[in-house]
């Protein structure tokens, strides 16, 4: 066995990725405090094709130097738009068509590893703030709140791992 180069991977071009077919996935980033994150939420997003990117309220947005620190390149791939009302956004989105499902814990989550999309749906999966998580007003407006199982004894993960999670269950799970 031996370790590949890059040239070897196989990996899009900027065109060719801007021209691929994208899953019917949205990720929503609500009041995401940290650059770090959010450049790693680009990668995720580039990884899975996502369809769009909204950085929402005081979410930070490129260019800047630690979004593209982590970003590494994805946000000139990734197609993003700020919007600073996630409550108006959600409701656009909605009346597009998407579902909406907030990663969050709830009375009525459902675990991850269960949910199955149909190949129909468009969704959109909201992302809260490191600290609050998802706003109320976004989880009650949501048609399913998904709950990564944790085992351990913290209740929550870091919000671009989480993504990076939930992306990979809905894409190939």
């Amino acid at each position: 066995m031996r370790k590949l180069k890059m040239d070897e991977l196989g990996r899009k071009s900027l065109e060719e990725y801007r021209a691929a077919e994208k899953h019917k996935l949205v990720v929503v980033l609500d009041d995401i405090r940290s650059m770090i994150n959010v450049g790693a939420v680009f990668r995720n997003c580039d990884a899975f094709l996502v369809e769009k990117l909204y950085l929402c309220g005081y979410t930070p947005t490129p260019p800047h130097r630690e979004i593209s620190k982590s970003a590494l390149g994805a946000e000139e791939a990734v197609e993003w738009e700020h919007a600073p009302d996630i409550v108006a956004l959600i409701q656009d989105l909605r009346a597009q068509g998407y579902k909406i499902a907030s990663i969050e814990q709830t009375d009525g989550s459902v675990q991850l590893q269960t949910f199955q999309m149909q190949a129909d749906e468009k969704w959109v999966i909201v992302m809260g703030n490191e600290v609050d998580g998802v706003n109320a007003a976004v989880v009650s407006m949501s048609d399913v709140a998904l709950e990564i199982p944790q085992f351990g004894t913290k209740h929550s993960l870091n919000i671009a791992v989480a993504t990076g999670i939930v992306l990979y269950a809905l894409v190939l799970g």
